[in-house]
């Protein structure tokens, strides 16, 4: 027979949504930075430069 499961405590709900706050906002710092780097012209990482179909040289 089908039993329902036991209901998530706040504290757990809490943690996992800290982790996973915490991670998006790691990203959002590197991705910021790296904007702010690459605007400044200090970036030594350099992405390929896009290529767009249908152009001919």
């Amino acid at each position: 027979m089908a039993v329902p499961k036991k209901k998530t405590s706040k504290a757990k709900r809490d943690q996992r949504r800290a982790h996973w706050r915490r991670q998006a906002s790691s990203q959002a710092q590197k991705a910021l930075s790296l904007g702010k780097s690459i605007l400044s012209g200090r970036s030594t990482f350099l992405y390929p430069p896009a290529e767009e179909e249908g152009e001919e040289e």
